[in-house]
């Protein structure tokens, strides 16, 4: 129990630190509400005024290219370790990478054709 003592200690730590952040900001920070301040704000989107709702919302569109932009980037991210251990990995390792690779392009020719990657 002596070794998990520190870790304990220092998620209390932690933990007592992100609560004590959140309320210190609630009890000391300004309260000057606006209706421009409770709007969401999306890489500057204009959000669109949809009736059937009776609210604005963002466009799907915004939603597409993030997901997009998180899913290549988290593919390329599994480059790192082959590139950390090329040498030790042999045939087997360059073949796996090439498949991966050869995967990666696929995808991400099938959004370029599909028009994901055009910026309005």
């Amino acid at each position: 129990m002596e070794l998990y003592l520190p870790v304990i200690v220092l998620s209390l730590i932690a933990g007592l630190f992100a609560v004590g952040s959140v309320l210190m900001s609630s009890v000391v920070g300004p309260r000057r509400y606006n209706r421009v301040r409770l709007e969401s704000y999306e890489c500057g989107i204009q959000p669109v005024d949809d009736p059937g709702r009776g609210r604005r919302t963002i466009p799907v569109r915004y939603y597409t290219i993030a997901m997009s932009f998180i899913i290549f980037d988290i593919e390329i991210m599994f480059l790192v370790p082959w590139a950390i251990h090329f040498d030790q990995l042999g045939t087997f390792g360059y073949l796996a990478v090439v498949l991966f690779v050869l995967n990666l392009s696929i995808a991400y020719a099938y959004e370029w054709r599909r028009g994901g990657l055009e910026w309005d």
